[in-house]
């Protein structure tokens, strides 16, 4: 993760300034940070992204997987994210008032699941990312911790690859977790058939 700008940037800025289909970026509190991807954590992206995919197709849902979709922080001109993989809902786009002209989400309900691939900025992703997406109300998000580096409040002690996936009860998030060959259990899709095991070994 690499500050890229040395001058502040709002939302709209970043967006204009983003670089077509090169890198991948965020602005976190108006700075501009690259995120830099190792070759596991893409895998086990786009492994994931395929999974969502399938289940969308197999249940002929309306959602789809986006490939570029920045999501807007709730209270802050000067933050958007970039998840590693987002199911969006396609009849929720009529009201997403940004959609056509930026590919940017600004209402929870547009997201049926967000998942972040954890990497060495961990704190982003427990801390930062999930207060921000409680806040948006958005009902699903995993944290895919594939080689054990979040903290051990978030993840136990000893340290150990874990699957966190938070939903949304009552308007906060409630967590459980999933290691080893136990079934992620998912509320937007039910009959999912993926092991956390599964997830780990692609990121090998």
């Amino acid at each position: 993760m690499l500050q890229t700008e040395s001058k502040t940037m709002n939302l709209e800025e970043f967006l204009d300034w983003y670089p077509d289909g090169y890198g991948r970026f965020e602005l976190h509190d108006g700075v501009v940070i690259e995120m830099q991807a190792t070759g596991t954590h893409e895998q086990v992206a786009s492994f994931l992204a395929l999974k969502q995919g399938i289940e969308i197709e197999r249940l002929a849902l309306p959602y789809f997987v986006a490939r570029q979709c920045v999501v807007k922080a709730v209270d802050s001109d000067k933050s958007g994210y970039r998840p590693d993989v987002i199911v969006l809902d396609e009849n929720a786009l009529k009201d997403e008032p940004l959609w056509k002209k930026r590919s940017l989400i600004t209402k929870g309900e547009t997201a049926k699941l967000v998942i972040e691939v954890v990497s060495t900025n961990w704190q982003d992703d427990y801390l930062l990312k999930l207060g921000e997406y409680e806040k948006l109300g958005i009902p699903e998000y995993w944290i895919v911790d594939y080689l054990g580096l979040g903290g051990r409040r978030y993840i136990g002690n000893p340290k150990q690859p874990t699957i966190s996936v938070y939903q949304m009860v009552e308007g906060e998030y409630m967590v459980t977790q999933f290691k080893g060959e136990e079934r992620i259990q998912s509320a937007i899709f039910p009959e999912l058939n993926l092991t956390a095991e599964q997830i780990f070994k692609i990121g090998e």
